[in-house]
């Protein structure tokens, strides 16, 4: 759990800086540079890109740890539909994942005895091996 918080706090951070840059470098090469004879020089007009695709991946990835957080939380809970819950966030991301984090079902976690996964207390079975 601490693996996905750094990771979700690590991409957050590069989308702000992301966003910073992009803001900072609105105008045209005339507008950055003072003149268009000394374009290329301060490297504001090959950053742009390189910001945009930096930002398209951390995109990638923060929909990756959800997916994965998605996928290991609904099977520890024993949710039969834990499928439609990673396509829901698949498709629509930060907001599939907050609508899917609402209507879980709540309880404590507790590490099986036998498989060592968690499951939720309340439950009956362990839906990783199956014993009580």
């Amino acid at each position: 759990m601490t693996k996905l918080k750094s990771l979700t706090f690590a991409s957050l951070m590069l989308l702000l800086t992301g966003t910073f840059a992009m803001a900072q470098s609105r105008g045209g090469p005339e507008e950055a540079c003072g003149t268009a004879a000394s374009c290329g020089s301060c490297g504001v007009c090959g950053a742009a890109p390189i910001v945009i695709i930096v930002f398209i991946i951390a995109i990638i990835v923060l929909n990756i740890a959800l997916l994965v957080w998605v996928a290991k939380d609904s099977k520890s809970r024993g949710m039969d539909n834990s499928v439609m819950w990673i396509i829901l966030v698949m498709f629509t991301g930060v907001i599939g994942f907050t609508i899917y984090y609402f209507s879980r079902p709540q309880g404590d976690l507790v590490q099986c005895p036998n498989c060592k996964n968690n499951r939720m207390q309340a439950s009956a079975k362990c839906p990783h091996c199956g014993n009580p």
